[in-house]
């Protein structure tokens, strides 16, 4: 379960940026839109973002994806032709000519424990990474690893088998890439490994990746095809049954519809409308998320999905039984409403004249909980809107 993910010096996020899943406890509307803990806080199902085009929280998407790719791919350097992993990933900001460190970290709940897992990086090696450990029966806070460049402290709990590989961890190579490769007797570095990898990220035209259908819908509708089809009766598409036949390598999918008289006529799924089959890939992740109790970020998830729709895919987050997280970025202020959202549901990017874009939550302003979300929002109470200027267009000129 994802606690809080920050990043510093990414994009067009300078200075240090928080996005904090823990929901604020003075707040009592909508308990069943929180995650109960093992402690007593209480962590929130759902985030959404908002902003002006350009502002950009699309880069809050990227930040979590380059995160992600730097730990996977930093372990294998081993063609000196290709570009590093914390060179292709690293991407100051670019308008103050300060080529500073970027910097992430994450926050994670993990079979009973909470981590804090971190990295300083530059293009040329890794500044600084630390991992830590909380046991939230006891409370007690572990030191596993502490970097500084190519110096590691390691903590009591792995000393004995890390400090043999000290010297052999190259300084553009993450100690948690690394060890998560080797044949441990500790299981630490692959749980948080894996518990960050868990993550799905989802850009704004993912929906239009037609390797995600080849890859996820033949097992759906091997082994879930029922539920897929009550989704899509639900949401109105007119499917009434969805296949697919395989030609050597090729697979081609196949949706029913019903005339007035109950006939049924196959169609090339990819004659659907791109929002039908946007909604089927959106289906698939979420119930991969949900199953597995996973993060997902999804860019403007809005873009296709009828507001209704898009309220449909959000209620599935709401499963009682579930841990999963669903942090999406819209422009869609439909749903902006205290019916639907607690006020630390909702954050803000806003993007000043010089560039930098900051991530504010509602939660900061002092907001009653029946004020008008919506209302006050793009009345620019809040920022996260775009600043229009009068623009006078004559002809001939």
């Amino acid at each position: 379960m994802l606690v809080q993910f920050s990043f510093k010096n990414v994009l067009s996020f300078k200075d240090e940026t928080i996005l904090d899943m823990t929901a604020v406890n003075a707040y009592k509307e909508h308990l069943t839109n929180v995650i109960c803990s093992e402690t007593k806080e209480k962590f929130l199902k759902v985030a959404a973002i908002y902003g002006a085009n350009a502002s950009g929280k699309s880069n809050l998407n990227l930040a979590m994806n380059y995160f992600q790719h730097i730990i996977i791919e930093s372990f294998n350097n081993v063609d000196k032709e290709e570009k590093k992993a914390i060179e292709k990933y690293y991407k100051p900001f670019l308008f103050d000519g300060d080529n500073a460190n970027s910097e992430f970290q994450i926050i994670e709940i993990l079979d009973g424990f909470e981590y804090k897992y971190g990295f300083e990086y530059n293009a040329d090696c890794i500044v600084g990474e630390w991992l830590y450990r909380k046991n939230l029966k006891t409370n007690r806070n572990t030191i596993l690893l502490e970097r500084e460049n190519n110096k590691i402290e390691f903590g009591a709990t792995v000393r004995k088998e890390c400090e043999t590989y000290q010297g052999q961890i190259p300084t553009e190579t993450l100690a948690l890439s690394f060890f998560n490769k080797l044949k441990l007797n500790t299981d630490i570095f692959n749980v948080v490994y894996n518990g960050i990898m868990d993550t799905l990220v989802a850009g704004a035209d993912f929906y239009q990746n037609n390797w995600i259908l080849h890859q996820m819908l033949p097992k759906v509708v091997d082994n879930d095809k029922s539920q897929l089809i009550d989704f899509l009766v639900a949401i109105d598409t007119g499917i009434k049954d969805i296949r697919y036949e395989k030609e050597g390598d090729k697979i081609k999918f196949f949706t029913s519809h019903a005339d007035r008289y109950g006939n049924l006529y196959d169609m090339n799924l990819f004659n659907e409308s791109a929002g039908t089959i946007k909604s089927i890939i959106v289906y698939m992740y979420a119930k991969l998320a949900i199953r597995g109790n996973k993060s997902m970020f999804v860019d403007e998830l809005n873009v296709k999905l009828h507001p209704l729709l898009l309220k449909f895919i959000i209620d599935l987050f709401y499963d009682e039984k579930s841990t999963a997280q669903l942090i999406y970025t819209t422009h869609d202020t439909t749903l902006m409403d205290k019916k639907f959202f607690r006020r630390d549901q909702i954050w803000f990017v806003q993007k000043d004249e010089f560039g930098y874009s900051e991530l504010s939550a509602l939660s900061d302003f002092k907001v009653r909980s029946d004020a008008s979300f919506e209302k006050d929002y793009l009345a620019g109470v809040y920022g996260g809107i775009p600043l229009l200027k009068e623009l006078n267009v004559k002809e001939g000129e």
